[in-house]
């Protein structure tokens, strides 16, 4: 596959082909935004290690196309993502989600130095950068949808966050395989399971959604 260009007009245009054929229509400045945010993610990266993903192209697909395959199950005003790393889910999925206030959490500094210079260059005003660890976050809003990428297990992640939510607070958790053993963890809690078809990636993803306030305490 030959590599992307970050600063041209074919990766803006094969950007909207590729979110089409997931049926998340964009505009041509929403592509610019991702196209951009590519370029600083693969810019930053050989200085601050954000990712092991070097490759351009093969961030378009396990990171980019990744985070926005959440795009149809993200709903509400205010969104939580809860060790966002460089930025993922929460930077692209504010992109096509202008509407819809972001926080995004890491405890690392120098991956929330990054988000929050991403933040600027975008011109992204629905985000708000937090360093932080989780336990110790304590907003003066709550919020509607926690989500988290590859953050933990499913019963650390509701642990985790639990402080953070109320009786109706959707957790989005993006995992690989189906996590089997993970929901088993959850006891009864009830969860529904989505798999996301994502182009450019072969390997299974999936989409773990169930309510927090439903969880109990304890192991």
């Amino acid at each position: 596959m030959a590599r992307m260009s970050m600063d041209n007009n074919n990766n803006i245009e094969r950007l909207a082909n590729l979110l089409a054929a997931m049926s998340l229509p964009v505009s041509s400045r929403q592509c610019d935004q991702l196209s951009q945010f590519l370029a600083l993610l693969a810019k930053w990266n050989r200085v601050y290690n954000l990712t092991a993903i070097r490759d351009p192209d093969q961030m378009i697909g396990e990171h980019l196309l990744d985070s926005l395959s959440l795009t149809p199950y993200v709903s509400g005003s205010r969104l939580l993502d809860v060790g966002t790393g460089g930025g993922l889910p929460g930077i692209p999925l504010a992109i096509l989600l202008p509407d819809i206030e972001f926080t995004l959490l890491d405890s690392n500094a120098k991956k929330t130095r990054f988000v929050q210079q991403a933040v600027i260059e975008l011109k992204l005003n629905n985000v708000e950068v937090v360093c932080s660890r989780i336990e110790a976050y304590q907003p003066d809003v709550g919020f509607e949808q926690i989500t988290s990428r590859a953050f933990t297990s499913l019963h650390q992640f509701a642990e985790a966050v639990r402080h953070l939510a109320n009786a109706t607070t959707q957790l989005l958790a993006m995992k690989g395989k189906y996590p089997a053993d993970e929901i088993a963890e959850l006891g009864e809690i009830e969860t529904e399971v989505i798999e996301l078809k994502v182009p450019m990636i072969n390997a299974e993803r999936h989409l773990v959604r169930f309510v927090l306030g439903d969880v109990k305490s304890g192991s």
